[in-house]
C-alpha cells in the first residue's frame, strides 16, 4: 500500500489499560453508576437520563471543571434526573476536515499524536470518575479503539454516519454498556432499528485479529437526532408525532428494552444551540400526554459547556466549544432544574389522575 505510511506501532489496549488502571474503589463507583443507568433502560427506574456535556472534550481542566459543576446539580435533581457527562474524545467530520478530537490531538493547537491521544483519552475518562464520581459517555467512532476504554465508559453512542456500518453493529453487540444508535443523516428510522436489532443479537466475527463471539446487547436503543432532507436542510424529528411513529415501528417487531433518547442539538436544533432548551422541554411535555411516550423516552442528549457558543481551536476561551456551539453553564444549570421541576409536576399530575 504505497499510499499509506505505517508510522509507528501503537500499544495494544491491554497494555494501556494495565499502565493506566482503574483502582478497586473506582471500579466499585462505576459498577454502581452502571446499575443505575441499566435500570433506566430496563424500566425499573423511571428517571430521565441526561447525556450532557461539550460537543468535544478538548482539554482536561475545563472538562473536569464542567463535570464538578454537574455533580452539584445532580444532588439537587437526583429524584428525577440521572446525569451522565458527555466526554466525546473523537469527532466525526462531515468533510474530513477540522479538529478530530482529543484522540488525534490531545493539544488542539499542536500536531496530531495518536499515541499521546490514546493515553490522554483514557486518563481523562478516569480522572472524571476520580474527581466527580461520574462515569462517562463517549462515541464509538472507531470500533477497534473501544478496547482502550471499555472498562471506563458507562454509555456509548454510534453516530449518524456510522449506524449502517457492519463493524459498529457487531462490536456494539459485545459492549456491556448501553449503546445508542442514532438515526442516519437521511432520517431513515428503519436503518436505525435494524442497527438496534443487529446489536441485540449474538455474533461471531473477526475483531482486532481475533475470532470473537458476542452475547448481544439488550440495552441497545435508538437516538433521534434530526436529519437532512433532499435539499440538505436540517429537519427535526423530536416532535410528538415523530416519537409516536418510532414507537409504532418498535411495536411492529420484537426488541429487548425498547427505548428512545432525543438528541436536542444537531439537525433537531438546526445547530441553533439555544433551541436545545425549548426542545428538551417540548419532549417532556410529549411524555406528559401519552403513557407510551412516557415509557419509551429514556432520556435526552444536550450539548453544554462552561461558555455559550463556540470558537476556533486556537480561540483561547476557557470552557468554550471548539466544535459545535453549546449552551453555557448558567443556561445549563437552569435547564436541569427546570426539567426536574417539570418532571415533578408531571408526576404529581399522574398521581392525582390515578386516584
Amino acid at each position: 500500500m504505497s499510499n499509506m505510511e505505517f508510522k509507528r506501532k501503537v500499544d495494544i489496549p491491554k497494555d494501556i489499560r494495565e499502565r493506566y488502571p482503574l483502582t478497586d474503589d473506582l471500579k466499585a463507583i462505576k459498577q454502581k453508576n452502571d446499575e443505575e443507568i441499566r435500570k433506566i433502560f430496563t424500566g425499573e427506574d423511571d428517571r430521565l437520563l441526561l447525556i450532557i456535556g461539550p460537543c468535544s472534550a478538548d482539554r482536561e481542566d475545563a472538562v473536569i471543571d464542567y463535570c464538578k459543576r454537574l455533580r452539584k446539580v445532580q444532588e439537587a435533581v437526583k429524584d428525577e434526573l440521572l446525569l451522565v457527562p458527555r466526554v466525546y474524545t473523537n469527532k466525526p467530520r462531515t468533510t474530513g476536515e477540522g479538529y478530530k478530537g482529543m484522540l488525534h490531538q490531545p493539544d488542539p493547537t499542536a500536531d496530531v499524536d495518536m499515541i499521546k491521544g490514546v493515553i490522554a483519552v483514557r486518563q481523562l475518562h478516569i480522572d472524571v470518575l476520580k474527581e466527580t464520581g461520574f462515569s462517562t459517555a463517549d462515541e464509538m467512532l472507531y470500533p477497534d479503539n473501544y478496547r482502550y476504554l471499555y472498562d471506563v465508559l458507562s454509555y456509548v453512542a454510534v453516530g449518524a454516519r456510522s449506524v449502517e456500518n457492519q463493524e459498529h453493529r457487531l462490536v456494539a453487540s459485545g459492549v456491556d454498556a448501553p449503546v445508542g444508535m442514532k438515526n442516519p443523516t437521511s432520517g431513515d428510522y428503519k436503518v436505525m432499528l435494524n442497527s438496534v436489532k443487529a446489536a441485540q443479537l449474538s455474533h461471531t466475527f473477526i475483531y482486532r485479529g481475533w475470532e470473537v463471539s458476542t452475547k448481544g446487547n439488550e440495552l441497545t436503543h435508538t437516538i433521534l437526532r434530526g436529519y437532512n432532507n433532499k435539499h440538505g436542510e436540517s429537519t427535526p424529528n423530536y416532535h410528538y408525532e415523530d416519537i409516536l411513529r418510532l414507537i409504532n415501528m418498535y411495536d411492529e417487531n420484537t426488541y429487548k428494552n425498547p427505548g428512545i433518547i432525543v438528541d436536542c442539538n444537531h439537525s433537531n436544533s438546526g445547530k441553533q444551540f439555544e433551541e436545545q432548551i425549548r426542545i428538551a422541554k417540548e419532549v417532556l411535555h410529549s411524555t406528559r400526554h401519552n403513557e407510551k411516550v412516557y415509557k419509551y423516552i429514556k432520556g435526552l442528549m444536550i450539548e453544554s459547556y462552561i461558555e455559550d457558543g463556540n470558537q476556533k481551536p486556537d480561540g483561547g476561551v476557557y470552557g468554550k466549544s471548539i466544535t459545535d456551539a453549546c449552551i453555557g453553564w448558567e443556561k445549563t444549570e437552569k435547564l436541569l432544574n427546570d426539567l426536574a421541576d417539570l418532571r415533578r409536576a408531571h408526576r404529581a399530575l399522574r398521581a392525582k389522575e390515578a386516584k
